[in-house]
């Protein structure tokens, strides 16, 4: 990513190159100048000879030759590439260190990877849904959305973070049930809608950091984990929000996955 300046300084030294050759030109004119004086006073022969001398009063300007030497000053000029070193490729570098890893990296990094968990069961209010691939997040946020307001509306405080239970999955899409933990039984319920346990047993955990969009990096990884200890998933997972996705951004959520073992 650096940048060549060695390619200026043929550039800086031509001016002096140029230079050079004009003071030269110019002496030439000088000297010549003079005899185009004499003839100019043809009447007296003898008295070109007193001006000769003074046209040799001119070469001194050859002596102003040496002056060309001061063209050293050119040398300086070459010290200007030097000034193209400061802007050194370190200060990108620089800008490289805002890539420094935020918070929430530093505990991915002391998360254990296919934590062995056991679930408790909870008691939950679910609703069952639906969804294609390329609206999965929006759907999934619509139910959490329309429990939370339900729950609301009922006067009861969810007692943990949404669920999102898979129940099927095929390459079109997903059917999912939305739970929300709750101390106590909610009556008067809306379509699709009931109360029911949150699943239990011996399950493997994982944890996703950023977009609902890059958890297919997730489940790789969590697949390969899989096949490399040789262990056999059932066919549901569970996703836990630990970030509302209401109000959280959606590179910011955090989303623990529970995978059921047989």
């Amino acid at each position: 990513m650096s940048r060549p300046r060695l390619s200026r300084l043929p550039l800086l030294l031509l001016p002096a190159a140029i230079w050079l050759t004009v003071p030269a030109t110019l002496t030439v004119a000088q000297t010549a100048s003079p005899p185009a004086t004499t003839p100019a006073t043809p009447p007296a022969a003898p008295a070109p000879a007193d001006p000769a001398p003074a046209a040799q009063a001119p070469s001194p300007p050859a002596a102003t030759a040496p002056e060309m030497a001061t063209p050293a000053p050119a040398t300086p000029s070459a010290s200007t590439p030097g000034t193209a070193t400061p802007p050194a490729a370190t200060p990108p570098a620089a800008a490289q260190t805002p890539a420094t890893s935020p918070a929430d990296q530093k505990a991915q990094a002391t998360e254990p990877f296919g934590e062995e968990v056991t679930l408790t069961a909870k008691k939950v209010l679910s609703l069952r849904g639906t969804s294609n691939w390329e609206s999965a997040f929006d759907n999934i946020v619509e139910s959490v959305k329309t429990l939370t307001a339900f729950l609301d509306k009922q006067g009861v405080k969810a007692a943990g973070p949404a669920l999102i239970v898979y129940t099927s999955t095929d390459d079109a899409g997903f059917s999912f049930l939305t739970e929300i933990p709750v101390d106590q039984d909610v009556t008067n319920l809306g379509k699709d809608m009931s109360m029911s346990q949150s699943p239990d047993g011996k399950t493997l955990k994982f944890v996703h950091h950023g977009s609902y969009d890059n958890m297919d990096n997730t489940y790789e990884a969590i697949t390969n984990h899989l096949d490399d200890k040789k262990l056999e998933a059932k066919d549901t997972f569970v996703e836990e929000y630990v970030t509302n996705p209401l109000t959280t951004a959606e590179d910011k959520l955090v989303i623990n996955v529970f995978v059921p073992l047989k």
